[in-house]
């Protein structure tokens, strides 16, 4: 798969992983069709036609209603305004605005999606959304009313709304009119045919986009966690020996013994981890890091694995097989295993705040010759001691996040969809949670580099001791207390932007 060059072509027999797709993202290429999936689309909708010329019997969602209503007939002259009504009807979003790295996910992975041939699009729908990504026309969505059963409809249906020449998008970041922006553009609606609403609405593209965003977040949190809270140990005064190889190759969690090696490699050569300890043991936070921050690895892990199944396959219905002069329609769309493993992941990540917060709290708990409140004259001065209650805030509202999404179900479109995922909500969910054990690990990191200073002379690790001094350009040493809600938020942006 070539990457680097300024096209990146779409071909339905490669397989992409989650760092393709990242790194796609990263590169700003532009999209094109492989004349495999071009050929794969124009077969399959060709097919359609000669199909729908000689079927007598009702295919659904083709010649019927949708849902419940999938036994009234539909006239032949009025199959393209069933599904110019179907978007239209559908785009019944509400709340925040889906934030635009997640718009750019959803129309990826919907243009890969129809790659393959099965949904009975037209090639130029295809390239219309290709267009959309290419030129950075992203389309309004909004976060709110998905079930993640029937696909994402609602979302999906604002993601359509544009190739109709309707709805709104952010183009060069303010918000217009489709239809201004297509004009000046010099883009012509198009005029979907049948099935093509169906194709576009059903499919899992915003359940997938957040959660292919929480993965590619949640690896680089896994990376900072280690990081900062080897700072943490070396703060505190902590031993090394929880971290050495025999005690993980006895427990052989994969994550486990990559974060114990992890934290041995983050400070290798520190003066402060070499010197001698007076403590016996450390409490959990410490002492259990690889335990902790492992399972989580292995858990994400997991959930990329089965990420990775869902961007390489088909969501839609019904799903049209050319080759088998088949139209079968199923439940592609259902979230269900994207809901389950988003809540997972919500649950491993949040861990990594929890424990996080708990080092902040020993760090300023006024033991292992550290002040109180990590802060000279304590009782004059507060110091750390409100950044803490701010992780503890997050925490807690993690912890209600965290509660599953996956195990709800509402009955909609009057029993026809009886059972649905809820995956939608869990994705929304992740996402906040991977925001905010983002907002934890840097309250810890400004925590920890204080504490590092209280161990002077002594120095930490080469690593930890260049990132501390970049940090210290931006954020300086606490002598009296201040403003911390502007310390907080440089932090934050620094930890954004950190190499680990």
């Amino acid at each position: 798969m070539n990457i680097n060059s300024m096209n990146y072509s779409i071909h339905p027999e490669k397989r992409i992983t989650l760092s393709d797709v990242q790194h796609i993202l990263e590169s700003n290429v532009t999209l094109v069709l492989s004349e495999k999936a071009k050929q794969n689309i124009v077969e399959c909708r060709e097919y359609l036609d000669k199909k729908m010329a000689s079927q007598k019997e009702p295919i659904y969602g083709i010649n019927t209603g949708f849902g419940s209503l999938c036994n009234v007939i539909i006239p032949d002259n009025e199959l393209e305004q069933l599904q110019t009504n179907l978007v239209m009807s559908h785009a019944c979003g509400m709340g925040d605005e889906v934030p635009l790295e997640i718009v750019r996910l959803m129309l990826f992975l919907k243009i890969q999606s129809l790659s393959y041939g099965k949904s009975a699009v037209q090639l130029k729908t295809v390239e219309r959304l290709i267009d959309l990504y290419n030129l950075k026309v992203y389309p309004i969505i909004y976060q709110q009313g998905s079930l993640g059963a029937s696909g994402d409809l609602s979302p999906l249906a604002h993601l359509s709304l544009p190739l109709l020449g309707m709805g709104e998008v952010n183009y060069q970041g303010n918000k217009y009119q489709a239809s201004v922006v297509l004009k000046q553009l010099g883009l012509e609606p198009i005029t979907l045919k049948s099935k093509e609403g169906l194709a576009l609405l059903n499919g899992t593209q915003f359940m997938s986009a957040y959660g292919v965003w929480c993965l590619i977040k949640s690896n680089r949190l896994n990376a900072l966690a280690d990081f900062i809270g080897a700072i943490s140990l070396d703060g505190f005064d902590g031993r090394s020996e929880p971290f050495k190889d025999n005690i993980h190759v006895i427990r052989p969690h994969k994550g486990q013994l990559q974060t114990a090696r992890a934290i041995i490699a983050n400070l290798s050569g520190s003066e402060i981890l070499a010197q001698k300890k007076v403590q016996v043991q450390d409490p959990y936070s410490f002492r259990c890091i690889p335990q902790v921050h492992g399972a989580t690895k292995d858990a994400t892990a997991y959930v990329n694995s089965v990420f990775e199944t869902e961007i390489n396959s088909v969501t839609d219905n019904p799903t049209v097989f050319p080759e088998d002069d088949e139209i079968i329609s199923g439940g592609n769309f259902h979230g269900q295993p994207l809901a389950i493993t988003l809540d997972f992941l919500a649950i491993a990540i949040a861990e990594l705040g929890n424990i996080s917060e708990r080092r902040v709290y020993q760090l300023i708990s006024g033991t292992r010759n550290l002040p109180a409140f990590l802060v000279a004259k304590p009782g004059l001065n507060s110091g750390f001691m409100i950044p803490q209650y701010t992780a503890a805030s997050i925490v807690s509202q993690n912890k209600q996040l965290c509660t599953p999404a996956s195990i709800d179900s509402i009955v909609s479109s009057n029993g026809q969809e009886d059972h649905v995922s809820m995956g939608a909500n869990a994705a929304t969910k992740c996402y906040k949670v991977i925001e905010n054990v983002e907002k934890l690990l840097a309250i810890e990191l400004l925590n920890a580099s204080q504490a590092i200073e209280f161990r002077r002379p002594l120095q930490s690790s080469q690593k930890v001791e260049k990132t501390l001094a970049d940090f210290r350009k931006l954020i300086p040493f606490i002598k009296d207390d201040k403003i911390m809600y502007q310390e907080l938020e440089a932090t934050l942006q620094f930890v954004k932007t950190m190499n680990i």
